[in-house]
């Protein structure tokens, strides 16, 4: 199986009608004038009570909520605001907002931060009392014993849970498997292991099997039990079968892989024997949270959060009574779980997080024997900590979605006009956006309408008067200006933004990276039984949707069989000529799936970087930039076909279809561009155009400047830097120099011009201190033993490539010529401790463990004393781990 701009002036007029609520004064009683709405501002704190809501006597969230009830019972067209003070609002149950809690047309309901504050919506508790235990390294603190999480954050920052490869725990790996699990009696170390814990320890235990189910996929089981006598393991059902047993279909275009009964897991997880340093295990029954410490941190000035809700905010209406006009502005969403992949349907991955839950042929419908659950590819999708359904006219701005244990956010049944503009999407499990509802391919179709209620909303039973037909049709949706970067943190299928099943969706000017798959995914597994052959298989209403102006680099850091644009299945609504039976091209075009005007770059491993895949049709792929692209810059597996590939500046080949032929394709106008582009390679007024900022909305969230690109330096006057976070007054630096001259583009890339003889490494976005050299991992000068070599890992690297041991004793060896030095390398949970030598002197241990469960690349993990000048030798030798990683050196003379 294959896996998979500009805003109209309608929502011109929503962004300047929001813009002018905000400018509410701060104190602002309630004023009726002539053909005036009122205005009031309501005030709310952390530690607010009461219900005055005012400057000086602010509420509490839900007495806000409650003050503005009030006032829009009074005055239903009362510009009402709330302004949130700084601090963390910890939620004791879900946020709801429903048809109550709704402004009016041109009147928004505005829940925004004080100038000045940054007000974060908190779905944990703060976790106090820790105990250390002996001399274990190890810590405890008391918690509620209904406590149930899949995260915790421990200095505003995912904490990996209590984890280890099979191999570092002595497992022999001489395990054989079942329809029920794996016989380990020839395994002794597993028989041990297993057997010192209780059944209950043991029910707990999970397996990670990462591309188990294709390189796209990382599915989950937990252990049922474990016999002593018969030297088994039970999984738990149903997951081990949707993962080990899939059903087949017929008249797929790819299917739905199974693993093998005997693959062994890459990572045992969740057990109290498996801490490790900077892991967490949670007894929730025992009403225990135990953490061990990374190298450094002190528990006494760590905050560590417990999440305790899933559900953080949601607001929900019916098709008859929506959630609407209604606006949130420089809030932060965070500190949520998601606990459903620790019951007994795990995470029986099959693309884009979309995972099985019941019976191993669901969404198969009629196209596998016995018939499976329709409508096709009515997967079970993540849950969202924050969820908009039966809502209209939504506007989500400058606020942040982060440490979130789910989805960041989703949109779906029926809702319209939401408006997704100049948010931040990081450290999130799971996918960053979701737009859509894999139950509504076609909710016109009366016997999905059962599915669409139970699947597509919180609750089924408040929309059960609901008549579900061309209204509950995903619409208007506008996703612009947002930085999504660091997902799918735990399940890493995710997609940066999965659409589904929509009309008249454009998401545009967004800068999505460092991705562990896809970029943006447009209809995952439904295209699945379509191709040239059997177009019309499973049809849906998608229509008039447009994927235009983002930029899109370092993705598939750690899946593979994705690309920048993933595309699958029905892209338009067919327009028929005056026969009534010949489709008119031009016309469905244009209802068609347009992706104009991206600028992809950063997936070496990509075997598609404009992927349409499976089913896929009616795509128009125009003007769009591919470089370092992989194997090809545009095609897919089994498509339908239709697709015009016109304009492009493309490093790889096009058309490329390996499985199956399309119908058709239209290929014109494409330019064939280097793989690492020099400024006249690429139009300055396409890269102008795309990424964060690139329109007239200025964002106000930006992340600081950093860059990943550079391109050719030798014989060039002028080199083109890609990255994020550049601004017009970001300065560059050759050295310690700044550069003159620099052209801005965009956020995302600048035009710098170098003198003769400057390197790559001399190029950066901060000065380097007179007197420092940095020396890449491949300098000559370095002495490996153990280390191999790798490139192209997608997660900012310096000059993009590394050395790494596996094997500990490994060394890297440096003779340097100055008065200090500092080692370059990767923290990340499957680092451990490096040993440093100078001058033959002592060993220094040092740990390469992150204090907060988060991979950072290009880390100087070691900083030495001032030495005497002249010259030194250091010795960096892999002590424990999986990976020992080096990236290179930077020595100091004075």
């Amino acid at each position: 199986m294959s896996p998979q701009g500009s805003i109209t002036r309608r929502l011109l007029h929503r962004i300047c009608t929001v813009g002018a609520v905000l400018s509410v004064a701060l104190v602002a009683p309630a004023v009726q004038s002539a053909g005036a709405a009122s205005s009031v501002t309501l005030y709310a704190s952390p530690s607010g009570a009461g219900s005055a809501c005012s400057a000086s006597a602010p509420c509490s969230l839900p007495g806000a909520q409650s003050a503005v009830r009030t006032q829009l019972a009074a005055n239903g067209s009362a510009d009402v605001s709330v302004l949130l003070a700084d601090g963390t609002y910890h939620l004791s149950s879900t946020w709801t907002l429903g048809a109550a809690d709704s402004g009016t047309a041109g009147h928004p309901v505005v829940w925004k931060a004080a100038a000045g504050a940054h007000p974060v919506i908190s779905g944990a508790s703060q976790v106090t009392g820790w105990t250390q235990l002996g001399s274990s390294g190890v810590w405890s603190a008391p918690v509620p014993t209904t406590s149930n999480s899949r995260q915790l954050y421990v200095g505003g920052h995912e904490a990996p849970i209590a984890q280890a490869s099979p191999s570092s725990l002595g497992f022999r790996g001489s395990w054989t498997g079942s329809s029920t699990g794996y016989s380990i009696s020839g395994d002794q170390a597993a028989m041990a292991w297993f057997g010192s814990l209780t059944a209950s320890q043991v029910a707990g235990v999970e397996f990670d099997y990462p591309g188990g189910n294709g390189p796209w996929t990382e599915s989950r089981c937990r252990v049922a039990s474990f016999s002593a006598s018969a030297g088994t393991l039970k999984m738990s059902q149903p997951c081990w079968t949707d993962v080990t047993a899939r059903a087949s279909f017929a008249q797929g275009s790819g299917g739905l892989p199974s693993m093998s009964t005997g693959t062994m897991p890459a990572l045992v997880e969740n057990a109290q024997t498996l801490l490790g340093s900077g892991q967490w295990f949670l007894d929730g029954a025992g009403g225990t949270l135990y953490y061990k410490p990374s190298a450094g941190q002190q528990m006494s000035s760590l905050d560590v959060e417990l999440p305790h809700l899933e559900s953080l905010v949601r607001g929900a209406g019916t098709l008859a009574a929506p959630l609407h006009d209604i606006t949130f502005s420089g809030l932060q969403f965070s500190y949520a779980t998601w606990n459903a992949p620790s019951t007994s349907s795990g995470f029986a991955d099959v693309q884009s997080n979309l995972r099985m839950t019941g019976a191993n042929n669901q969404s198969m419908c009629n196209f596998s024997t016995p018939a499976g659950s329709c409508p096709w590819g009515s997967l079970t999708q993540p849950l969202a900590n924050v969820a908009f359904s039966a809502s209209k006219n939504v506007t989500l701005t400058g606020d942040r979605f982060a440490e979130l244990g789910g989805a960041g956010l989703s949109v779906m049944y029926g809702s319209a006009n939401t408006l997704i503009q100049g948010n931040e999407f990081t450290d999130i499990a799971s996918t960053a956006i979701l737009l859509g509802c894999t139950y509504d391919p076609l909710p016109t179709d009366s016997s999905e309408a059962a599915g669409i209620k139970q699947n597509c909303t919180p609750d089924a039973s408040a929309v059960s008067g609901d008549t579900i037909g061309g209204n509950e049709i995903l619409t208007g949706t506008t996703v612009s200006d947002d930085l999504i970067h660091h997902i799918g943190t735990d399940y890493s299928s995710a997609s940066g933004i999965t659409l589904l099943f929509s009309q008249h969706t454009t998401i545009t000017r967004n800068n999505l990276y460092d991705l562990p798959y896809t970029g943006i995914t447009a209809g995952v597994v439904q295209g699945h039984v379509d191709q040239a052959s059997t177009p019309q298989n499973s049809t849906n209403i998608n229509s008039s949707n447009t994927i235009s102006d983002n930029i899109l680099h370092n993705y598939l850091s750690v899946r593979s069989d994705g690309g920048a644009v993933y595309v699958e299945g029905h892209q338009a609504q067919y327009v028929y000529q005056s026969d009534g039976t010949t489709i008119d091209p031009v016309q469905t075009l244009a209802k068609g799936l347009q992706v104009t005007g991206n600028v992809a770059y950063g997936g070496p491993t990509t075997n598609f970087t404009y992927y349409d895949d499976a089913g896929s049709e009616w795509v128009n792929w125009q003007g769009n930039v591919a470089f370092g692209a992989g194997a090809s810059a545009q095609g897919g597996c089994s498509p339908t076909g239709h697709f015009w590939i016109t304009g492009n500046y493309f490093s790889a080949n096009t058309q490329s279809y390996p499985c199956a032929q399309p119908v058709d394709t239209h290929a014109s106008g494409n330019t064939t561009i280097p793989a690492t582009p020099k400024p006249a390679d690429l139009p300055s007024a396409l890269l102008s155009a795309a990424g964060a900022g690139s329109g007239s909305f200025a964002p106000v969230l930006q992340v600081s400047p950093s860059i990943f690109y550079v391109s050719p330096t030798a014989n060039a006057t002028q080199v083109l830097l890609a990255g994020e976070g550049f601004g017009p007054s970001t300065p560059v630096y050759i050295g310690s120099t700044q550069v003159s001259n620099v052209t801005h583009l965009s956020s995302g890339f600048m035009i710098v011009p170098i003198p003769a003889g400057t390197s790559a490494g001399q190029i950066s976005v901060t000065p380097q201190l007179p007197g420092t050299t940095r020396l890449n991992d491949t300098d000559s000068s370095i002495t490996y033993s153990g280390f191999s070599y790798q490139s192209g890992r997608t997660y900012g690297d310096y000059q993009s490539d590394v050395h790494y041991a596996t094997a500990n004793g490994s060394t890297a060896s440096l003779t340097f010529t100055g008065t200090g030095i500092q080692v370059y390398g990767e923290q990340f949970t499957d680092q451990g401790n490096i040993g440093i030598s100078i001058d033959g002197g002592t060993q220094q241990t040092v740990s390469t463990l992150p204090s907060d469960g988060a991979r950072h690349a290009n880390v100087a993990v070691y900083t030495s004393g001032t030495l005497s000048s002249g010259t030194h030798h250091i010795v960096v030798t892999k002590l424990s781990g999986q990976y020992s990683t080096l990236d290179g050196f930077t020595t100091h003379t004075g």
